[in-house]
């Protein structure tokens, strides 16, 4: 059986997709591109598919994962592509690398995330910024099946930055940019946590709704402060073995003229 690991992004107005609605929309891609697919044992079989870590609903992502099962090997670029053309537009599909090391989940840490705060100018998104991260705690609440919550949205941040628009993304209108490290913590904290806890340390209150975007997500990294790429030991993998093999047949061959 040989397992894909998939990057894939949520953009533009599929952002509003749910991770429910995703799922369809990929199961019916899978057929589409006649991917050899394992399936489950039992009454209602299905396809062995395992999400992680996925975005809210409402959010864009440039890195969302997930890994299949195939009971036929396939080439992880054509599989890919073919994917990538029987899904809408905004749900892409960018990677697909064959699966050489276990505990994908285990290397989804942290996320980066970027929040554009319209209506907000940046020296007002600043101010907020260092009134949080000056807090030993920040408590928040958000409504669960099981009512009110109450939480620290301050211990999850490893960073966070307040800056004005880029270059290329001019806007007539006030405009900051929070780009922020989350842990993956119990609770979760969302940007949307963090948005409150700006307002409740600052006052901060963006007129129009937040446009967030999961930048990456990976294994946090404590030294650096930053998230690294979790397919990375599988590319390495993949590109390691066919030097292994070849020093292994030249052991052999080594071996056989002794």
């Amino acid at each position: 059986m040989q397992r894909i690991r998939l990057r894939y992004t949520k953009r533009g107005r599929l952002r509003f997709t749910s991770h429910r609605d995703f799922q369809r929309a990929f199961e019916r891609a899978l057929r589409r591109a006649e991917v050899p697919m394992a399936y489950s044992a039992g009454f209602t079989p299905h396809p062995k598919v395992s999400y992680a870590n996925a975005a809210p609903t409402g959010t864009g992502s440039e890195a969302e994962y997930l890994e299949i099962a195939l009971t036929e090997a396939r080439d992880p670029q054509k599989l890919c592509e073919l994917l990538d053309e029987s899904l809408p537009d905004g749900l892409d599909i960018i990677e697909a690398v064959e699966a050489r090391t276990s505990g994908l989940a285990d290397r989804l840490t942290a996320s980066v995330w970027e929040l554009r705060l319209d209506g907000v100018a940046p020296a007002d998104a600043e101010r907020a910024v260092e009134a949080f991260k000056s807090a030993d705690t920040v408590e928040v609440q958000r409504r669960t099946k099981n009512g009110m919550r109450t939480f620290d949205a301050r211990g999850a941040v490893a960073s966070l930055e307040a800056h004005g628009p880029q270059a290329d993304r001019p806007t007539d209108q006030p405009c900051a940019i929070l780009r922020l490290v989350v842990r993956h913590v119990t609770p979760a904290v969302r940007p949307d946590d963090v948005l409150s806890g700006l307002r409740a340390v600052a006052d901060l209150a963006p007129p129009v709704a937040a446009a967030v975007t999961r930048l990456a997500q990976g294994l946090f990294d404590e030294e650096t402060g930053t998230v690294t790429d979790p397919l990375a030991p599988d590319r390495e993998a993949v590109t390691a073995a066919p030097a292994d093999r070849t020093g292994a047949a030249e052991t052999a061959a080594a071996k056989a003229s002794a």
